[in-house]
């Protein structure tokens, strides 16, 4: 018997969602706000809903894929007793805290919840090396186990329903990072007429060398143990700094994405910390 699954939202990344279920042969129910955005998926064998109600009536598990949590709690209310004996799973992108609610929620109107973050952009749906991070309900997930296949490679993180977005915010935090310090090299490059073409290559190379000391990094802070095997010492990484800062004035550049980095550098020296490694500026993150 062919699996059925109601798709909630089909911008691009819920089209995306529902066409991977349609390739690997499952029954697709797709609705969306805006009716026309469903007839492409409708053309490749999915059953247009007429309304979210009817929708989530017609299969026991819902994946669910808007804009933010304000919005699937509107689209859920709507449904009201119908969610009860469902099994929802949320891929909208959100924080650990509107996901725990949202479980909390789920839980007392009689639904399973499974909560879900998506480390991938529409186009690498249905890949193996897509991965899609899941936590809550152990039973949720192994009732979404197929659909998840369907979209890439899946992990569990256990039952607390905020660690998926929790993990995802981590890693685009880490990504949004890199992406930053790209862009201002590539900024400082071109002010001299170098185009960005010639630095990628270079600078994939660079950045990939670099990843290798993130496993010490995460030793180092795990143990609170920071002048062990010291790699670079943070004073001195400190009064190299300033030369990114001047290079990029000097080319009448922003410094706001690396200004930041600066501060904690200095902070660090300030507090005793300029025999350390880097890994010791994560004790300077939280607020006092």
């Amino acid at each position: 018997m062919t699996r059925k699954i109601t798709f909630l939202g089909l911008g691009a990344m819920g089209s995306a969602l529902a066409r991977a279920a349609l390739a690997a042969n499952l029954d697709v129910t797709v609705w969306n706000r805006t009716p026309t955005r469903a007839e492409p998926l409708v053309a490749q064998g999915a059953t247009a809903a007429a309304d979210s109600s009817s929708a989530i009536a017609t299969t026991d598990l819902i994946v669910i894929c808007l804009l933010d949590y304000p919005s699937v709690r509107a689209v859920l209310d709507a449904a009201g007793a119908t969610l009860r004996g469902k099994t929802i799973l949320n891929l909208t992108n959100g924080t650990p805290e509107q996901a725990r609610g949202l479980a909390a929620w789920a839980e007392a109107e009689g639904a399973d919840y499974l909560d879900g973050g998506i480390m991938a952009i529409p186009p690498m749906i249905g890949r193996p090396e897509t991965l899609i991070l899941t936590s809550g309900s152990a039973a949720a997930q192994a009732t979404a186990h197929d659909v998840l296949a369907s979209f890439g490679s899946s992990r569990y993180l256990g039952g607390d329903p905020g660690h998926a977005a929790l993990y995802d915010l981590a890693l685009l935090t880490a990504m949004y990072g890199m992406f930053g310090g790209y862009l201002q090299g590539t900024a400082l490059l071109r002010a001299d007429g170098i185009a960005a073409a010639d630095f990628v290559e270079m600078a994939q190379a660079w950045l990939t060398a670099m990843q290798a000391s993130l496993p010490e990094m995460a030793r180092q802070i795990d143990a609170a143990d920071y002048g062990r095997n010291v790699a670079s010492n943070l004073a001195m990484q400190d009064a190299a700094y300033v030369n990114l800062i001047d290079a990029s004035r000097a080319r009448k550049l922003s410094t706001d994405l690396i200004e930041p980095m600066q501060r904690l550098l200095q902070k660090a020296v300030a507090t005793g910390r300029g025999g350390h490694d880097i890994g010791s500026m994560a004790e300077l993150i939280p607020l006092d």
